[in-house]
């Protein structure tokens, strides 16, 4: 249930939306919402309200070498931003 969350999404935005109980996670291609907020409520011990969830493609990306210009690309990715009962908060730098 854990590889469901990847990762925190920290920007300056979602640090602001903090204050009204939501949190963004990158999330698994895969993953439901159901899915995504029972991996929530079990990793931090909070309540979730709702789930929103957005699927990114990746970006084009060329790389410059010596050999010349080598196409790529980023891989897709799915956000959630997850709203927690009001009260309840995840403080992400609590071992820092």
């Amino acid at each position: 249930m854990t590889a469901i969350l990847k990762r925190p999404l920290i920007t300056e935005k979602m640090t602001a939306k903090a204050d009204h109980g939501q949190y963004a996670f990158e999330v698994d291609l895969n993953a439901n919402k159901i899915e995504i907020a029972r991996a929530v409520e079990k990793k931090f011990n909070v309540t979730v309200m709702s789930v929103r969830t957005i699927r990114s493609k990746g970006k084009r990306k060329a790389q410059m070498t010596k050999r010349g210009r080598i196409p790529g690309r980023r891989s897709d990715f799915k956000k959630a931003i997850v709203t927690l009962k009001q009260g309840d908060k995840i403080d992400f730098f609590e071992n820092v």
